[in-house]
């Protein structure tokens, strides 16, 4: 896999949207699965999330839910990506905490363990996964214990998650239309917190 992208200390709210904007026109066009790119699955989500009027901090979160893929080039050339779990979530998060509140950060690090939380809970949950996420899924965990599954339960921004979860399991959809990244520069910058780092 590639290093994580070094990243300047930025200077304003701009300053970082226009560098994570700049990681999808870089990078975004790789795969995310059989059908849909890293930006068109973001862009997707995002979509899904204003669809169902998510709050703004999670449509950001939507967004930027896997950024942590492009930060470490996982798609890019690499077919095996999958035989490893490079923990994105965590990069995402850890990234993306210096400059956004918990309720974007939250859902974002708790996204993969909320598809292992359904997978354990909802019985229909496992039939909605694509073959990506099915084979992402073992390499990540598999199905949650039940006193995983009861501890993830009670964590902060567990139902969050699991929203953004199914949202991400829809947004892989072939040919879907949607808004472009620039439609949500405003809600991204609108969150950025440089003064709390």
């Amino acid at each position: 896999m590639n290093a994580p992208l070094p990243w300047p200390p930025p200077t304003s709210a701009s300053d970082v949207v226009d560098a994570l904007f700049t990681l999808y026109a870089d990078r975004g066009a790789t795969y995310y699965d059989e059908a849909v790119t890293q930006t068109e699955h973001a862009l997707q989500t995002a979509a899904l999330a204003e669809a169902d009027e998510a709050p703004t901090e999670l449509v950001v979160a939507a967004l930027l839910h896997d950024v942590g893929h492009l930060l470490v080039g996982e798609h890019t050339g690499h077919a095996g990506f999958l035989a490893d779990d490079q923990r994105h979530e965590r990069i995402a998060s850890s990234v993306l905490g210096r400059w956004f509140p918990s309720s974007v950060i939250g859902p974002i690090a708790l996204h993969v363990p909320a598809k292992r939380y359904l997978v354990a809970t909802d019985p229909g949950y496992a039939a909605s996964l694509s073959t990506a996420s099915t084979r992402s899924l073992a390499v990540q965990g598999g199905p949650m214990s039940s006193a995983e599954s009861a501890a993830f339960s009670r964590r902060r921004y567990a139902n969050e998650a699991c929203r953004l979860r199914r949202w991400d399991d829809r947004a892989k959809t072939e040919g879907l239309r949607t808004a472009p990244v620039e439609h949500y520069r405003d809600a991204v910058r609108g969150l950025v917190r440089l003064e709390e780092r």
